[in-house]
């Protein structure tokens, strides 16, 4: 009886007497030894028989059988029709497989029973030997059916594959000139079983100026039927998966007509590359022209072109005049059939980054917008641009190495001083030995002049400034920054012709002066009243405080009253009608001239200057009111002090009122002021104990308390007080918010600054706050109430908020985050950020950093129209408000396009532009952008400082740390259809780790 072997090997071959000895000789190769090689004759009129005789002869495993198919498909379904072997392999003529394939895939096979086939990776041999790198389809064997009815996306000897099965399904499609192992591999893919993946380039596929491979229209017809079959019901399949049995699933675009211009984008790139162009560029138009989808067309077209000039990767770049024109021309006529020339501008950006990349820049590679040069870092010289060109990939050689890789968009000639200053900041000074003092005069004229003051205009100040004192010293206009200045000057221009008016520069904000009194409470309280009404007295908060007060002053008349500590006089003017003569005090001066005048009307009033802590009490009072001031005493002893004063000058059976609000300090699981003082609680607990005083009535709410005591005369007896707790109806402004800690803390700022030290802290990225808005885009938009809970929760752990500016200054000085800073920024600058967010963010005592579209401000953010009504931006008025109310702005570019289509001039434009604007609605400098949809390139950092900034957001995500680059930081996305538990964990990650 016959032995029957582990494998079956089919090769066809016709006039192969170049590449068959190879082919064969590989499986002599195999370590696995079970196996038959089926070799079948196709019409050869060269050397093959005789080759193919000569195998026979050494080795019984192989068979030779004779064909006249004059195809591929029936010499391989002649092979099968004779094969023995459990498993099948097809390996053509000129192509060879690894020693370990056979022993790999059966060892693969071996692990999972149930599959059907086995595949792994492979190589492309161009006809000098080279070897492109490894390809692997890894979803084949997540998916194999969805894949195989979009693409063929495994190499014909990549594969053993169950010859039962093959024999069931009818074996290859002979009407197929191409093709043909794709509609197979789609076939057998349709039954729903597994298929498993060995991840090692095993197999080895020769591209040949006459492969079939390289005959598009061929190609793109057989390439229709087999996609049209892979979508639709197959007969051929007896029983398909119930999942497949109707063809593949069209979602989320990936639709037939996508597939195929998939295919034909593959081949038109392979015509390119032989030197010819058969491809309607209309057949790619169901191509993706989404941003995602950039590399993905540059790496098919890199992959067609390979095939079409019989180049490896690394050969491309050197071999551009061969094929760039007409690739770049197939470029350019995708973005006109897409309609987006800037979605075309950001594939080539991507394409031609790919083939520098794997390039060796032996030689200046001039391709459609990028310059691949070598630089010598110790010698520079300048460069010319060439037309066309506006970015640089530049490897930095020093000792016949490379030293570091850049790559930058240029606007014009790149100087010998522009060099010299790029690789001073990314070459170590020690490389320099010896070369240094020839570029010290270069680094210490890089300097930036310091600002100088503000002006009513502030637009040409700031962004432009740099830039100008730059262009100075490069005097040629047709330089880099001659025309980066040039650009510079003409959006200066821009923004002062708008209509919107100048913010004159906001003055800076000081620390109280040390004038050597800082101890001194009269120099203290004289400071606070240098601003009239520093409390906001006649709010509706403080007005029903002092109805409060009003309504707990004792039943009967009372004679002689004492206010200490009166301020401005408002509520003295309410209390004096209600005693006969009332005394009111202040240890300031400025604040008791406010209060006469204000009471002026008032006969029974008379005021003075008192420092109750250090001066001596008129006594026998019937009415001692002192409010809002206890806290600012010393310590607890002190408070004990001179509770006892106030009861020395209280009259037996006298009353002394005290409103004082509750803080966080007192008692933290409840609700309460951030204050670092003593509290309600602290200063009512002092009152109560002191001897001769005793509590009668409380008004109690959530945020302050208002007590009465009695002095007790020698025969009184001291009854149980009356509490009453009342809610507060009044609304509490911003200015008294933002120190509330609803329902209590779990950690307080104060504490936490003062024993923790971090590395990293959280960067937030919110796009929109509102309770609506498009079903597509809720991942980017958080209910008010689901921003309020999260803000809540980070006053309540004792988080403060920092914004770009400190948090790049940390970064450069190497200096740790102190306690719990995080960053909250928000992109695009919604309208629903100001009607929303930025009270919640007052009312948490936080801040944030808004980046703005600058030319669409006050208009709606088009960018999102497909996906449902474009939401309202926040106008120019807007942001001059919350300017200067405290929230920061920086630049999300002037058109929010990503910025890997803009060409680097337009790119420079909108990062001048953008930055301009905000300078004049805020009156503050710009430094900070975050990139639209958080997309980068190498361009953008650099060119982003030699505009002005010094701190970008892209596309990185996490937090951010003492080592990150500040004009690359990440940041962590919160969204909108996350729970507040979510958010905690996200955040506390970062806080675990210090």
């Amino acid at each position: 009886m016959a032995h029957n072997p582990l494998v079956s090997i089919v090769v066809p071959a016709h006039n192969a007497e170049v590449t068959l000895a190879r082919a064969l000789d590989c499986l002599l190769d195999q370590e696995i030894v079970d196996w038959e090689a089926i070799i079948v004759d196709d019409a050869s009129t060269d050397r093959t028989p005789a080759i193919i005789a000569g195998y026979v002869e050494r080795d019984a495993r192989f068979r030779t059988l004779s064909s006249c198919a004059y195809s591929a498909a029936g010499a391989r379904n002649s092979g099968i029709s004779t094969a023995r072997g459990h498993w099948l392999m097809f390996l053509d003529a000129d192509d060879w497989v690894d020693a370990s394939f056979l022993a790999k895939m059966l060892a693969a096979l071996k692990t999972a029973p149930d599959a059907v086939a086995a595949y792994c990776g492979s190589r492309r041999v161009m006809p000098d030997g080279e070897l492109t790198p490894s390809s692997i389809a890894t979803e084949v064997a997540i998916q194999p059916f969805e894949t195989f009815a979009r693409q063929c996306a495994i190499r014909t000897h990549a594969l053993l594959v169950d010859r039962e099965t093959i024999v069931e399904l009818g074996g290859f499609d002979v009407s197929l000139r191409t093709c043909e192992d794709w509609d197979l591999w789609q076939r057998l893919a349709r039954l729903g079983k597994n298929w498993v993946m060995v991840d090692e380039p095993l197999a080895f596929y020769r591209t040949s100026p006459n492969a079939l491979t390289r005959n598009s229209t061929q190609m793109l017809a057989d390439s229709e039927i087999v996609i049209a079959r892979g979508f639709s019901p197959d007969p051929r399949v007896k029983h398909p998966a119930s999942a497949h049995a109707n063809g593949a699933i069209e979602a989320d675009g990936r639709t037939a007509s996508e597939a195929l211009a998939w295919f034909a984008l593959w081949n038109a790139a392979s015509d390119c590359g032989c030197g010819s162009r058969s491809i309607n560029p209309q057949s790619l138009r169901a191509l993706p022209a989404g941003r995602k989808w950039a590399r993905e067309i540059a790496q098919v077209a890199v992959d067609g072109l390979m095939v079409g000039s019989l180049s490896a990767p690394a050969q491309l770049a050197a071999r551009w005049d061969r094929f760039g024109g007409s690739l770049t021309e197939l470029i350019n006529e995708l973005g006109k059939v897409w309609d987006n020339p800037v979605a075309a501008r950001r594939v080539q950006y991507q394409l031609e980054q790919m083939l520098l990349d794997v390039d060796d820049l032996a030689a200046p590679r001039r391709l459609a917008r990028t310059l691949g040069i070598r630089v010598d870092a110790r010698n520079p010289t300048s460069i010319d641009l060439p037309q066309g060109i506006d970015q640089i990939y530049a490897y930095l050689m020093m000792d016949g190495q490379i030293e570091a890789v850049v790559q930058f968009g240029v606007l014009g000639k790149v100087t010998r001083r522009h060099w010299i200053e790029l690789i001073l900041n990314v070459v170590p000074p020690e490389r320099f030995v010896g070369s240094l003092s020839r570029y010290e005069h270069v680094r210490r004229s890089s300097v930036h002049s310091p600002q100088k003051g503000a002006g009513a205009d502030t637009s040409n100040m700031f962004a432009t400034e740099a830039l100008l004192t730059m262009a100075g010293r490069r005097s040629d206009p047709d330089s880099h920054f001659g025309r980066l200045a040039q650009l510079a000057v003409e959006a200066r221009d821009l923004v002062r012709s708008s209509a919107e008016p100048a913010e004159p520069l906001a003055a800076p904000r000081r620390a109280r002066a040390a004038d050597g009194h800082d101890n001194d409470r009269t120099s203290f309280w004289n400071r606070y009243f240098a601003t009239e009404d520093p409390w906001n007295y006649g709010s509706l908060y403080e007005q029903e405080k002092y109805e409060r007060q009003l309504e707990i002053l004792p039943a009967g008349p009372i004679g002689q009253a004492l206010e200490l500590a009166c301020a401005e006089g408002h509520f003295t003017r309410q209390l004096a009608p209600r005693v006969g003569h009332l005394t009111a005090t202040d240890i300031s001066a400025i604040a008791i001239g406010r209060a006469g005048a204000r009471c002026s009307d008032q006969p029974n009033v008379e005021f003075g200057v008192l420092d109750f802590a250090a001066d001596t009490l008129p006594g026998e009072m019937d009415l001692i009111v002192c409010s809002e001031v206890l806290y600012y005493l010393d310590d607890l002893a002190e408070l004990r002090r001179i509770a006892k004063k106030f009861a020395e000058a209280l009259a037996p059976g006298g009353s002394f009122i005290s409103a004082h609000a509750f803080v966080l300090r007192d008692n933290v699981e409840r609700t309460g002021f951030d204050w670092n003082t003593f509290g309600a609680q602290v200063i009512s607990e002092s009152l109560a104990t002191t001897e001769g005083l005793v509590l009668e009535q409380s008004i109690q709410t959530e945020l302050y308390r208002i007590d009465r005591f009695r002095r007790l005369s020698p025969d009184d007896v001291a009854t149980e007080p009356m509490i009453v707790h009342v809610p507060i109806r009044a609304p509490v402004g911003i200015g008294v918010a933002r120190n509330i800690v609803w329902g209590g803390a779990r950690a307080l700022r104060r504490d936490v600054a003062r024993s923790e030290r971090r590395q990293r802290v959280p960067v937030l990225m919110y796009h929109g706050v509102a309770d609506e808005g498009p079903a597509a885009l809720a991942r980017f938009r958080l209910t008010p109430a689901a921003f309020a809970s999260q803000m809540a929760w980070l006053r309540a752990n004792g988080f403060h908020a920092i914004g770009s500016e400190q948090l790049e200054g940390s970064i450069a000085n190497r200096q740790p985050f102190v306690g719990r800073p995080v960053v909250i920024t928000f992109d695009d600058g919604f309208q629903n950020f100001a009607d929303h967010a930025w009270p919640t963010l007052r009312a948490n005592d936080l801040t944030a950093e808004v980046f703005l579209v600058t030319d669409l401000v006050g208009e709606s953010a088009q960018w999102d129209a497909d996906s449902g009504t474009p939401t309202q931006l926040m106008d120019a008025g807007t942001v001059r408000r919350l300017s200067g109310e405290g929230a920061f702005f920086g630049s999300h570019l002037a058109t929010h396009r990503a910025i890997d289509g803009l060409s680097s001039s337009d790119l420079a434009a909108e990062l001048l532009r953008s930055r301009m604007f905000i300078e004049r609605w805020t009156g503050r400098p710009t430094t900070a952008f975050a990139a639209p949809f958080s997309v980068t390139d190498r361009r953008l950092g650099r060119l982003a400082k030699e505009c002005g900034y010094r701190i970008g957001f892209g596309r990185k995500h996490g937090p951010a740390d003492l080592d990150c680059d500040p004009i690359d930081l990440p940041r962590i996305e919160i969204r909108g259809d996350r729970s507040l538990d979510d958010f905690v964990a996200t955040v506390e990650a970062v806080l675990d780790k210090r």
